[in-house]
């Protein structure tokens, strides 16, 4: 299908391409005001059956609560609030965010009519000579226009795609708000973990200096002979092992600075030495909420659905471009003359034109195909990751509560091993018993006071695996490094 319309305006007139250009656009706006292809709106729960509760708690949750602040350290705070800024990491889902906003707003640029402007300038000089007479002439031609273009989106093609993009950005948006909730979660595992090995190298250095008495006891009485060599060895050995544990726990504890330097987008010399006297005390178990509404609160799920819905529309896209598709272009342009009749001689004319394939060796059907199998992987996807984000929520609080029974249940072993490790030494002393019940409960209260430490920075870590298994909606507070929202 093809027509042509051109005209030239009168002195007084002007002929412009803004009102056929809206009026093209009006009248595709009726057009498509109703598109076959359009899918329909998915609504996340309905593709999976999720419990009505979690098996230890069914409260409400504080998915909006920045939980760090519960532990009341203003160092965590502090940290916690340098790497929502200045992570890296972060810093790189900003960039793609803003990479994402702005394919969105380029896929949505073929909506609306595209107008370009061109000009162009000749000039010719000719000499003849026949012998006789000698012919010269010029010739000076210039022009300047415009040239407009503008697909009728027949079958929503543009505009699917346009959705899609957006959905994207969104996407984008969530994958954002999901690794701020595993940076808020790493810093804060990483600090526990430098606060457990602080305390480690404080134990040992007590239990050390435990062992130096207990082994000046021992050499005193093989002096007197009241003991074996065999027991100075002994507690010499112990004496050792503590020494050579010592080198092991500063290792983890510089380790673990570097890695949270890294999380700080820091050098290590940079960061702060990691103050506390004790470990946090953790509140009661927060309330994990309902299974539904995980759906809310995990930006990683969000993320899933929003890509769901962008696969739907780029299988929309493909299934229009398969049918015929009309683009109108209209041009307007100035020949040479007086400037100051450049309104007065504009030579316009209108152009449509309809496209359809006819073989493509299967291009567009397989696209469809392709389009229809990122869906069903994407429904895949979303499925799995609404079942793990159930399940790490369920194991979060079952560990939780198991480790406080555990700790509760170690708490009384190392009173009841303290309690035999100075019966022993008293009847060492006395005399009653050799120095190897002495040292197997030295060995056993030790072993627990370590083995205590460890569980209790384990707890306050599975606390923080279920503050990240319940997601949040704190996230959605952050602002770029350039303040946008």
């Amino acid at each position: 299908m093809h027509n042509c319309i051109s005209g030239r305006s009168n002195k007084r007139g002007r002929f412009d391409l803004l009102p056929l250009i809206l009026g093209v656009v009006l009248i595709s706006v009726v057009i498509t005001s109703c598109t076959p292809f359009a899918p329909a709106a998915r609504q996340g729960q309905e593709e999976i059956s999720l419990p009505d509760t979690f098996s230890v708690n069914q409260a409400i949750n504080i998915a909006e609560l920045r939980w760090w602040e519960t532990f009341a350290d203003d160092q965590l705070n502090s940290l916690v609030a340098q790497a929502l800024s200045e992570n890296l990491t972060l810093a790189s889902y900003w960039a793609r965010l803003d990479k994402a906003r702005l394919q969105a707003k380029k896929a949505g640029a073929d909506l609306l009519p595209a107008v370009t402007g061109e000009g162009g300038a000749s000039y010719m000089k000719m000499r003849s000579d026949d012998g006789t007479t000698v012919t010269r002439s010029e010739n000076d031609n210039s022009s300047i226009g415009r040239v407009a273009s503008y697909e009728i989106d027949l079958w929503g093609r543009v505009r699917a795609s346009r959705e899609s993009a957006r959905l994207e950005a969104e996407a984008s948006r969530e994958d954002l708000h999901a690794a701020a909730i595993t940076v808020a979660a790493e810093v804060t595992e990483r600090w526990v973990k430098i606060l457990s090995q602080k305390f480690q190298l404080q134990l040992l250095e007590q239990q050390l200096e435990t062992n130096r008495v207990y082994f000046d006891l021992v050499e005193l009485r093989f002096r007197k002979s009241l003991a074996s060599a065999l027991d100075v060895l002994q507690q010499k050995q112990l004496l050792e092992r503590i020494r050579a544990q010592l080198p092991l726990v500063e290792m983890e504890e510089r380790i673990q600075r570097n890695q949270l330097a890294v999380l700080l987008g820091r050098m290590v010399h940079e960061l702060p030495e990691v103050t506390r006297a004790h470990m946090p005390e953790l509140p009661d178990v927060p309330a994990a909420g309902l299974p539904v509404q995980l759906l809310q609160n995990r930006p990683d799920i969000a993320a899933a659905l929003k890509r769901l819905e962008a696969a739907d529309q780029t299988l929309a896209a493909a299934r229009a471009d398969r049918l015929p598709s009309l683009r109108l272009t209209g041009s307007g342009a100035y020949g040479s003359g007086d400037l100051e009749r450049i309104f007065d001689n504009w030579m316009v004319n209108l152009a449509g034109s309809l496209t359809a394939p006819i073989f493509d060796g299967g291009s567009r059907e397989a696209e469809v195909g392709i389009s229809a199998a990122e869906i069903q992987q994407n429904l895949v996807e979303y499925r799995h990751l609404v079942i793990t984000a159930v399940r790490e929520v369920e194991d979060a609080l079952i560990t939780e509560t198991k480790t406080r029974d555990h700790i509760k249940a170690l708490k009384n072993q190392l009173q009841a091993a303290r309690d035999a490790l100075n019966e022993a030494r008293s009847r060492y002393i006395n005399g009653l018993n050799d120095y190897l019940p002495v040292l197997t409960q030295l060995l056993s209260v030790q072993g627990l006071e370590s083995d205590l430490i460890r569980k209790q920075a384990d707890l306050i870590v599975t606390r923080v695996d279920l503050y990240r298994a319940i997601g949040g909606t704190w996230p959605q507070e952050l602002v770029s490094p350039e303040g946008e929202n």
